[in-house]
């Protein structure tokens, strides 16, 4: 059993993490995270709002960040 302060939030969450990484596995615990994730707005609706941007455009883009 992990010891864990639980009035300390940082402590409560990492041990929580540790616990379901156990139990779950990489691949489990991947997958339980990815439905945990609420995510926000309206894609449908902000997909269409979006500029279209040419590939040659997007690569430019991409290669700022690498």
């Amino acid at each position: 059993m992990i010891d864990v302060n639980v009035n300390n939030p940082m402590e409560l969450r990492m041990a929580g993490i540790q616990v379901l990484a156990e139990a779950l596995g990489p691949v489990g615990f991947a997958r339980f995270v990815q439905q945990m994730e609420n995510g926000c707005g309206d894609y449908t609706k902000e997909k269409y709002e979006q500029p279209e941007m040419a590939m040659d455009e997007l690569d430019r883009e991409l290669r700022r960040y690498i």
